[in-house]
């Protein structure tokens, strides 16, 4: 009888703790928020990006010319024969005589540091410079891509010289003695008396009062780049061929993009 009592006393007490134990909720299960995937960051082309602040700088210039100076310059970075932070000068020698066409722009800083009157030679033509040369006694400019060298004073002064980059076309350039240097006939005063600046004999002549200043600016393994819309050198020169567009190709998609249209890619040849 005990026996049956502890019995039922202990089915009686489990019962009751049973009852009165609180039940678990269930718990419902936080979303994991879903991460969008990352957008990949539009890549620059840092030429591009140069092209344009040039433009911004010189808003004068021709973008096509200075579409070709950059193409030049940056494939002359690429072989090694300059560093990426060179100076850079540009030359327009389709203008006249009587329009400053001369731009010299610090590239690392971004900044138009001069833009000049430049002359042509006498071989070349009078105040448009239309004929071109690499031959010695031609007394003509030589068009391309020079690296520019050591100062010296001779006969025009102080003067800076050049080596010519671009075979056939102005590799002769020391052979011809082609340096920068000051000028008489290269003061913008002779415009109001004769139409046009006087001429050198071959050489990129400034005038006296500003030539020290940009030599000092250009020596020493900086840039020139020498431009005129002269068909067998646009074809035939090697500074625009390391990224497979032709200097016409170039020329082309810098003014499309100038003048609000979509980049033109120019085939024909004049």
């Amino acid at each position: 009888m005990k026996r049956l009592h502890a019995v039922f006393i202990a089915l009686t007490a489990s019962t009751l703790a049973g009852c009165s134990s609180t039940p678990q909720r269930e718990t419902a299960a936080v979303p994991v928020p879903v991460q969008a995937p990352a957008m990949a960051s539009p890549i620059i082309d840092p030429d591009r990006a140069l092209l344009a602040r040039l433009q911004q700088l010189a808003p004068t210039a021709d973008p096509g010319v200075l579409a070709l100076a950059v193409e030049a310059r940056a494939c002359a970075v690429a072989s090694g024969e300059v560093a990426p932070e060179t100076r850079l000068a540009v030359i327009d020698y389709s203008r006249p005589s009587t329009d400053k066409r001369l731009w010299v722009f610090d590239i690392a800083d971004e900044r138009l540091l001069f833009n000049e009157y430049v002359s042509h030679g006498q071989g070349s033509g009078d105040n448009y410079a239309t004929r071109f040369s690499n031959v010695e006694g031609s007394y003509a400019t030589s068009l391309g891509l020079y690296r520019t060298a050591e100062t010296y004073n001779g006969s025009n002064g102080y003067s800076m010289r050049m080596d010519g980059l671009d075979p056939g076309f102005n590799d002769n350039a020391r052979t011809r003695a082609i340096v920068m240097h000051g000028a008489w006939y290269a003061n913008p005063d002779l415009i109001r008396r004769q139409g046009r600046l006087g001429r050198s004999q071959g050489c990129p002549a400034l005038r006296e009062g500003i030539a020290r200043q940009v030599i000092d600016t250009l020596k020493g393994e900086q840039l020139v780049f020498s431009y005129a819309d002269d068909a067998p050198w646009l074809e035939r020169s090697r500074q625009f061929g390391c990224r497979g567009k032709s200097a016409r190709q170039i020329v082309a998609s810098a003014r499309g993009v100038r003048n609000g249209s979509l980049p033109v890619m120019a085939t024909a040849v004049p």
